[in-house]
């Protein structure tokens, strides 16, 4: 997330800049290049672009079980891996950078090369490890309650948990990740995030609610790791974020499931 260099300067349109957040985004051929001060005026908009991904990963689900007959475990891999195809795998990298930075010891600037580094450590790899396998598990739990509604919805607040710890961290500069921090504004984050607590009310009333908790409070929790351990958050924090925001959504999703 921290190259910048094929985005080209041009005015605000707000379709390019979603069709840009797409872009960047997803696979898919939308082929949408904007500048990065276009694609990142709407980050408010960024849940609901990946509301439409979750709908595209519980047809998946509901396909896996209902034709293929599929049993839920099976049907939580294929989702997961529909989910990580289709965006990319776009902030996998965030969450091993970010881990191998936490892990290291010394200063906040040594913490930032190790994070900014390209190769990967053993921490890296073993956080990519737990998140996929965690998550994978809450989707699996998920769906023993047959909620697919909340693939939709933990997708979907996943972005929000990017969003909280956007508006609650300083932005490493240059780099990507800035831009979408300096966008996120308190007003454009609670005009966001209500939309958002709305629409998982409607797919999962009291649970979809508690799913949008989990995010946030995910993103709180990214956020004061990266202010600990950086001072500043990057492209890398916010994609830690993104990951860590879905999974905390299923765990706090599965626990009201068991519940209400």
């Amino acid at each position: 997330m921290e190259d910048d260099s094929y985005f080209e300067d041009e005015d605000f349109s707000p379709v390019k800049s979603i069709l840009g957040l797409l872009t960047f985004s997803t696979i898919l051929p939308i082929r949408v290049y904007t500048s990065i001060e276009c694609m990142t005026k709407l980050t408010w908009c960024w849940p609901f672009i990946h509301l439409f991904i979750g709908i595209l990963a519980a047809i998946c689900g509901y396909l896996s079980l209902n034709i293929l007959h599929l049993n839920s475990f099976f049907t939580a891999v294929i989702v997961y891996a529909f989910l990580m195809i289709i965006t990319g795998y776009n902030h996998l990298d965030g969450v091993m950078d970010m881990a191998d930075g936490v892990m290291v010891h010394g200063s906040p600037e040594r913490k930032i090369e190790v994070m900014k580094d390209s190769s990967v450590g053993a921490g890296g790899i073993a956080t990519m490890f737990l998140v996929a396998s965690l998550t994978i598990a809450g989707i699996y739990n998920i769906l023993d309650y047959n909620f697919l509604f909340g693939i939709i919805i933990c997708e979907m607040v996943a972005k929000t948990s990017l969003m909280t710890t956007a508006l609650l961290s300083l932005p490493l500069t240059p780099g990507i990740g800035s831009y979408f921090i300096y966008e996120t504004t308190p007003s454009k984050y609670l005009l966001s995030t209500f939309i958002v607590a709305l629409i998982a009310f409607l797919l999962g009333d009291l649970v979809g609610i508690c799913g949008v908790l989990g995010a946030m409070l995910s993103g709180i929790i990214i956020a004061f790791i990266a202010r600990r351990n950086f001072g500043v958050a990057n492209g890398d924090v916010l994609g830690m974020s993104n990951e860590v925001g879905r999974l905390m959504a299923l765990l706090f999703m599965a626990a009201a499931l068991y519940f209400f």
